[in-house]
């Protein structure tokens, strides 16, 4: 048991003193969430390993204990609603700050954890610029021209025979190889032929994929790279509507075939090769991790810092309700003794029992307060789990 030192508050009207009673609960919930908040980040960060955190430099438990009203930041003459929209207003800012530095924290462990997936993981996320050595791409033909683009396709190892069944007949309804064809007969070169509008090209239909182009890049445990050559896309040539031309059209290819290999959970992988990124996204990955272990360590400095502040605020917002309790509960002139109780898990009801025996005017009471969340007693009874 513990003699808890109320300071002389200012006590206003009585609609004040109702008034602040029922806000005061919600601030002292506000206010305990935030401290609470600070106490999870600070394990987490620390991985759930016990962590030292102190009000005024002791633990909070001797804080409490030891308590003495903080005249230089709350003046207790100020009128009671002032003083609880200061303190209530510092603890909401420092509820604020630490929201923010938690999402950005949150957001850049997020991104190294991107980064480290692409990085590690297989053929079907990896970063290729990582896994490609220049060996490796040496042996591969990539082609990028104004008619044909190479494309990296990466699968399962489950799919590897339907994939390379397959690949060739992908997105078969998208190329229209349709239209005039000289080569076949020879001696009608030179002579008039339908073209334009008159000349349906979509007659005949096929895949983009360039015969014969398939080539195995690279495998690892899980998935398969390969890389294909495709028409990049079609000309659709003009024609002309009652006397008026209207221009032909560039048809692309790369978007149907994505969108047939995706049907078919074939991964298109947009890649374009190049021996220097592997050491940049090797640089770009150490830099984010020491950004990452920067913040941490910022943050978890803020915690320690900031903890003592947002518990100074709960308590002394806990010392204004039980002085206001207690001048509604016995009116003026002000004249109480609190007391702070230190019990041990599990007796409370027992110190309750006992105090209505001893302070109790008409023996036990068990009517409900206003709110229905604890019994009636004839003193003020504030429960404080630190």
């Amino acid at each position: 048991m513990f003699k808890f030192e109320v300071p002389s508050l200012t006590v206003g009207t009585l609609d004040t003193l109702m008034n602040l009673s029922d806000e005061l609960g919600k601030t002292d919930n506000i206010i305990e969430g935030i401290v609470r908040k600070i106490e999870k980040t600070s394990g987490d960060l620390a991985d759930r390993r016990t962590v030292d955190l102190s009000v005024g430099g002791v633990p909070p438990a001797r804080y409490i204990q030891q308590f003495a009203w903080d005249s230089a930041k709350y003046p207790n003459r100020r009128p009671l609603k002032e003083l609880v929209s200061v303190i209530s207003g510092g603890a909401v800012a420092i509820d604020e700050e630490l929201k923010q530095l938690t999402q950005s924290y949150g957001d850049k462990t997020v991104a190294l954890q991107e980064m480290k997936r692409r990085k590690g993981g297989n053929l079907l996320s990896a970063e290729l610029n990582d896994v490609l050595t220049e060996d490796i791409m040496r042996k591969i033909n990539v082609v990028d021209t104004d008619y044909l683009k190479s494309i990296f396709i990466a699968v399962a190892k489950s799919a590897q025979e339907v994939f390379e069944g397959s690949i060739y007949s992908l997105a078969d309804n998208v190329v229209g190889y349709g239209g005039p064809d000289w080569s076949s007969d020879p001696t009608k070169l030179g002579e008039p032929v339908s073209y334009g509008s008159n000349v349906d090209r979509h007659k005949i239909r096929g895949s983009p994929v360039v015969p014969g182009s398939l080539q195995r890049v690279h495998s690892d445990d899980d998935s398969i790279l390969y890389v294909v050559t495709i028409l990049k896309s079609q000309y659709e040539a003009g024609y002309y509507e009652n006397d008026e031309f209207q221009p032909g059209t560039q048809v692309d290819f790369e978007e149907e075939f994505a969108k047939s290999c995706r049907e078919k959970r074939f991964i298109v992988r947009d890649f374009s090769w190049d021996p220097s990124q592997s050491s940049k996204a090797s640089m770009a990955l150490e830099q984010l991790r020491v950004e990452v272990d920067g913040m941490k360590s910022a943050l978890m400095r803020w915690c320690k810092n900031h903890y003592g502040d947002a518990f100074v605020a709960w308590m002394h917002i806990k010392v204004i309700r039980v002085f206001v309790e207690s001048v509604l509960r016995y009116g003026l002139p002000v004249d109480f003794t609190a007391v702070l109780y230190k019990v041990h898990q599990g007796k409370e009801n027992d110190l309750v029992g006992a105090l209505d025996k001893e302070l109790g005017s008409t023996g036990d009471i068990k009517e409900m307060d206003d709110d229905g969340d604890e019994d009636y007693h004839d003193f003020v009874l504030l429960k404080f789990d630190p």
